[in-house]
């Protein structure tokens, strides 16, 4: 029964791909390329589940654990959430809700669906683990809440990235704006940041201000680690035996622009070598998960090379049209 069920549905999702047509009969080579596809998918759904959810968990203890019970903010949509929580009297779940729901708006505009999906999810998600769960005060030491508190904090947000969603919107602000501006993310975020710290000074003391740097500093610093880059576009060279799928695929689902070189494979001990087209791309950070599963599902031993990109100008990357 759950055979039948599973070949009814490898059979529609091939036909959903082959588009409109008469029906006919698929061969076994094909649906078994439709359940490794569907496999590795649910893989990457469940493997991306796991990062959120201990994204989700790690943030809350920065939280709770070090930045709310000594007043520190960190910068970002997580610290103007925390810098209203102090000034309002606000609970800090229903903040981190308010100033991220434009923020998924954006990404679901600009960015990708599911991509917002997710991040909704885990916005959700990380407001229900600050209501249900009680994490202990770890030190009231001002130094090791700022850079523990961070830690925490970038560990949460790097996890969450990993996984295709984002706990702190201001990525997708910057994003925005470097496309509207042609201004470079990094100068976005500094100038988005310098405003927070500058309303923790006035707002709070100017001692927390400091302190709440140290803190995004070290959330910052952490974020960049789990994530394993410090820039905000990757560059992607595939080698492949399949590089028509390979460049079908980056262009309909990644939707970002390829360039081919004409290439020759060498190997061996005597230099044989076989011509063939080598694909380059540049994408965002929230792209490469989606990036990487696409390759994988086309040619498992397909040999990539991800480059870090400081930042870059024309193409698709930054012109491609925003959706009314």
């Amino acid at each position: 029964m759950i055979k039948q069920f599973l070949k009814e549905q490898l059979i529609k999702e091939a036909f959903r791909k082959n588009g409109p047509g008469p029906r006919r009969e698929f061969t076994g080579y094909e649906l078994g390329k439709e359940y490794r596809d569907l496999r590795l998918s649910m893989v990457r759904h469940v493997k991306d589940f796991i990062l959120i959810t201990i994204g989700i968990f790690s943030a809350s203890f920065g939280f709770k654990g070090f930045l709310l019970t000594n007043h520190f903010i960190d910068g970002g949509a997580t610290g103007i959430s925390l810098l209203l929580t102090q000034l309002t009297g606000l609970p800090l779940y229903l903040t981190i809700v308010c100033i991220n729901i434009p923020f998924i708006i954006l990404a679901y505009q600009i960015i990708d669906r599911s991509i917002a999906f997710k991040t909704s999810l885990a916005i959700v998600g990380l407001a229900v683990c600050l209501v249900a769960v009680d994490f202990p005060d770890v030190t009231s030491d001002n130094l090791l809440v700022a850079v523990f508190g961070g830690f925490f904090l970038g560990v949460g947000k790097g996890l969450a990235v990993r996984g295709g969603a984002v706990l702190d919107g201001t990525e997708v602000l910057a994003l925005y704006l470097s496309r509207r501006l042609r201004i470079t993310l990094g100068d976005i975020v500094i100038g988005i940041n310098i405003i927070i710290f500058s309303a923790a000074g006035y707002f709070l003391s100017v001692e927390i201000a400091l302190y709440s740097m140290i803190t995004y500093l070290s959330a910052s610093k952490t974020l960049d680690f789990i994530i394993e880059g410090i820039d905000e576009y990757i560059g992607v060279t595939i080698i492949s035996s399949h590089s028509e799928e390979m460049r079908q695929m980056v262009i309909k689902q990644v939707r970002r622009g390829v360039t081919i070189y004409k290439g020759k494979r060498g190997y061996g001990t005597h230099g044989e070598s076989s011509d063939m087209d080598i694909i380059f791309t540049v994408v965002t950070r929230l792209e490469l998960n989606k990036l990487n599963s696409g390759i994988k599902k086309i040619d498992e031993n397909a040999f990539v090379v991800m480059n870090s990109v400081k930042d870059t100008k024309g193409g698709m990357i930054k012109k491609r049209p925003f959706k009314s």
